[in-house]
């Protein structure tokens, strides 16, 4: 009777193996999941009118709007810059998380 590996593919590497590779590759992605929570991110409105600066955990920092950009009698205008600065600070956080997380999770989806 041949001994075949409990698991195909995985060439031969036992159980506890498998255990510490993952918990070494779990402490990795806290470790950049960590480091891009301290980070900053800015998105900027037309002409910088408008400035989110966003935390990396998704939390909005601070909020700047330039006098100009407050139109009385527009205040879609400045509903719209506000939209486009803070989706464009959250797609810098995406990006940079899929930059610095997708090492790790590349052909897991």
């Amino acid at each position: 009777m041949s001994k075949r590996p409990a698991f195909p593919g995985m060439g031969g590497m036992n159980m506890q193996q498998m255990m510490k590779q993952a918990k070494k590759l779990q402490e990795q992605m806290a470790q950049e999941q960590e480091n891009i929570t301290t980070q900053e991110f800015t998105g900027k409105a037309a002409d910088d009118m408008v400035v989110a600066t966003f935390t990396g955990d998704r939390n909005l920092k601070s909020l700047s709007i330039k006098p100009e950009a407050i139109d009385p009698d527009d205040p879609d205008m400045l509903e719209d810059l506000v939209i486009d600065a803070v989706n464009k600070g959250l797609k810098q956080i995406d990006q940079a998380t899929q930059q610095s997380l997708g090492k790790y999770t590349k052909g897991l989806m």
